[in-house]
């Protein structure tokens, strides 16, 4: 459910990809930290700012000495890919100069961390096809990746227009948007040169939203949104004039050349969906695998431990079913009756999907006044729920969240996609908050953000398998928080998404690794847990583009359970949930490698204490 997502707190490979500055001078850095790898973190943190300036402006830092980057977008093209190249070979060798031994241990984690993202964008960058969403794809351009679904959204939602200097810039933007259409469809012609293009169904998906997008400019969005915003302001009326002609000139002439790329590669594309079938498949897979998870185990082990954790889940499932009068049939299909439960449906009205939204507002206000009972540390940003842009539904992930501006003047924000209301029935709703939201991505989020000994490469930097597995974890917290104590079908809805990301694992690595098709994935989603047929398509669509990642979520979850069961064992009556939220939470985003490392030091710590 991950900007998993438009801006990622992502995957290890777009941990390179660090998103923000603004900072006109070096933050000081903390006490007993070694002043020039302060400055070296600093240095790479400002060198891929230069290489992605949305993030700058998704922050809220892109003023100042960076106020440049507010008119621009990042650089897809050949050049700008060989550029990142080099700059990441660029940073391992000035890595590779510093001996981690002579570092203290704070900045020993910083190092180990660094140098981890960028072995895997090293390890990434070798596949010379693809692109980037939730994490590595293989296709620069489809359903869920490429310019043409992410930008126009930036562009309405995160770049400001308060000045005249604000409007410029979009129209720069607007220019840069055009040029990245152009890029990513040379980059979709190089790729099916090589032997790489979307099988037949994600193109259908990524001609359908292009077409919608390929509107007038009197209809478009990005004219649309320059013209409202700058009228409210009081500026111009010449700057909805300029974009609807730079739209009319360079955009749409852009988009009809991606359009036809995408036709000629659909009439020969394949149905088959995994990357399996692909030039060195079989190895990006690994790559993503790893790269994604940040876990070590193999698409074997994965596939393994999907199983053994879902059928875990569905002897408790089956309890609780039991519980509420649902004891015939499969877990499957006792839930899918449930899906059908009237009292748990929003009208699929633009009013009923208010009510919705509305419903998962106050599920986030509700466990915000709880959360002082088993964490330190709270923190200060806003958090609200919105819609996912009907635009954008049909690609878009089922749910999602995105960052708060740094200075908070905008909230975090988790999105839910409501293209199809049967898909959320009420029951579904509360543990998807909570994940997305609080105490799961807004909060992990947040704290990062708000970390003052941590340098900015790493509070802006993140990785799947920790930032999934704690949102993962949250969502358990909720439960023992008492969050569905008047709520029993809201824990069926918790325990479900459980058994979902279980299963994740097992079609994930069935699509790559076992040669599943798309059709008897959705059907294993739809057999074993009841899911939504829609949902469950959206969710195998978004795996067949971003191979591994939905792996991220039960394995991570597993490091922080095994971790905490452990340290209850170990320390009994002296265990406290605070301390040990704060050993997990206070270093950071890690690999989960380094997670288990670092969750054992804090427990033999406690041991001796």
């Amino acid at each position: 459910m991950l900007s998993r997502r438009t801006f990622l707190l992502a995957s290890a490979a777009g941990g390179a990809a660090v998103a923000t500055a603004g900072l006109h001078a070096a933050p000081a850095p903390a006490a007993g930290r070694d002043p020039e790898f302060a400055q070296l973190l600093d240095q790479f943190f400002r060198e891929g700012l230069r290489q992605r300036p949305e993030g700058a402006t998704q922050l809220g830092l892109d003023t100042g000495a960076d106020a440049d980057l507010r008119a621009r977008l990042s650089d897809v093209s050949d050049a700008g890919r060989a550029a990142a190249r080099a700059l990441n070979r660029a940073q391992l060798a000035r890595l590779a100069a510093i001996d981690p031994a002579r570092l203290g241990a704070a900045d020993r984690l910083d190092y180990d961390v660094v140098l981890y993202t960028r072995r895997a964008t090293e390890a990434v960058q070798a596949f010379d096809f693809g692109g980037a969403g939730y994490g590595p794809s293989p296709y620069v351009v489809s359903q869920i990746t490429g310019a043409y679904q992410s930008v126009p959204d930036f562009l309405d939602t995160k770049h400001p227009i308060a000045t005249a200097a604000d409007a410029e810039a979009y129209l720069s933007r607007l220019a840069g948007f055009a040029a990245q259409l152009d890029a990513e469809t040379g980059r979709m012609r190089h790729d099916a040169g090589a032997g790489v293009a979307p099988p037949d169904f994600l193109l259908d998906l990524t001609l359908k939203q292009l077409t919608a997008l390929r509107v007038p400019a009197s209809q478009a969005l990005l004219v649309q949104s320059i013209a409202r915003r700058a009228a409210a302001k009081g500026l111009s009326p010449r700057y909805a004039d300029q974009a609807a002609r730079l739209y009319t000139a360079t955009i749409l002439p852009a988009l009809d050349r991606q359009i036809a790329e995408a036709r000629a590669l659909r009439a020969g594309a394949t149905h088959e969906a995994g990357v399996w079938r692909l030039p060195q498949g079989a190895e990006f897979y690994a790559v993503a695998l790893r790269t994604t998870t940040t876990s070590s185990r193999s698409a074997e082990e994965v596939h393994r431990f999907g199983l053994d954790q879902a059928q875990a889940i569905r002897a408790r499932l089956d309890q609780l079913l039991r519980a509420q009068g649902f004891s015939k049939g499969t877990i499957g299909a006792r839930m899918a009756a449930l899906y059908k439960d009237p009292s748990q449906l929003y009208p699929n009205t633009d009013a009923g999907k208010a009510a919705a939204i509305a419903y998962c507002n106050d599920r986030l206000a509700a466990i915000r006044t709880r959360l002082p009972s088993v964490f330190s540390r709270v923190p200060d940003y806003g958090f609200e729920v919105r819609r996912v842009p009907p635009q954008t539904e049909l690609g878009a992930a089922s749910a999602f969240s995105q960052p708060p501006a740094l200075d908070g003047s905008r909230p975090g924000l988790v999105y839910f996609n409501l293209h199809d209301t049967a898909e959320w029935p009420k029951f579904c709703l509360a543990t998807t908050v909570f994940h997305e939201g609080l105490p799961g991505h807004q909060f992990e989020g947040g704290l990062a953000l708000s970390n003052r000994d941590l340098p900015l490469i790493r509070k802006t930097g993140g990785f799947s398998g920790y930032g999934e597995g704690w949102a993962l974890y949250a969502e358990q917290l909720a439960d023992e928080m008492g969050l569905y104590d008047a709520d029993p079908l809201g824990r069926l809805g918790y325990l479900k998404f459980q058994l979902f990301r279980a299963n994740r694992c097992v079609v994930d690595t069935g699509i790559h690794r076992y040669r599943w098709g798309r059709e008897q994935a959705i059907a294993y989603f739809v057999e074993q847990e009841g899911e939504a047929p829609g949902f469950a398509a959206r969710e195998v669509e978004r795996y067949c583009a971003t191979p591994g990642q939905a792996c991220a979520y039960k394995l991570g979850h597993s490091v922080f359970t095994g971790l905490r069961s452990q340290a209850q064992a170990q320390l009994g009556p002296r265990f406290d949930i605070k301390a040990f939220h704060d050993a997990v939470l206070a270093p950071g985003r890690v690999p989960l490698d380094i997670l288990q490392q670092t969750g054992e030091r804090w427990l033999a710590a406690q041991a001796r204490a």
